[in-house]
């Protein structure tokens, strides 16, 4: 078990990471670096001696997060950014339809469930709406409104 990236490697987390219950500080599954954040290796270690986590201070948020080798890749690798990840909350900006017949109404709202980016001028996802999955560019999309959020709050 030998580590892929070495200490100052600079890499992107390919998938946002939630609080598992190890990060001091924060609740258990609240969103700690999101996808495409880009960090530098601090320090290496293992975990039960069967994985290799890697300690990335994550520049944007500052904070040092303890990273798998698979939610990592080097800041060579290509990279496509979205406007959504995994368990985004979209709306449909088009009716979606199959042969001609609307299977999801303009304005429905879906979850992200699978991001579909890497090598496409557009990127798109597979959306699940009410137990069905379709795959969905990014352009029919918006971002849901958050419940309790202004929507006319400009961030």
């Amino acid at each position: 078990m030998k580590p892929v990236y070495d200490y100052g490697d600079m890499v992107h987390v390919i998938r946002s990471i939630r609080n598992d219950g190890t990060f001091p500080g924060v609740e258990t599954g609240v969103q700690l670096v999101r996808a495409g954040s880009v960090g530098y290796v601090r320090n290496i270690g293992t975990y039960l001696q069967e994985q290799i986590i890697y300690a990335v201070h994550f520049i944007g948020e500052d904070r040092v997060v303890g990273s798998r080798e698979e939610e990592l890749v080097s800041i060579d690798a290509p990279w496509t950014v979205t406007r959504f990840l995994f368990r985004d909350r979209v709306v449909t900006r088009i009716p979606l339809a199959i042969d001609g017949q609307v299977v999801v109404d303009k304005g429905a709202e879906g979850e992200v469930v699978l991001r579909l980016g890497e090598g496409q001028e557009v990127p798109s996802y597979h959306v699940d709406f009410d137990g069905r999955v379709f795959e969905v560019p990014e352009t029919a999309l918006g971002a849901a409104p958050i419940p309790g959020q202004d929507p006319n709050l400009v961030a």
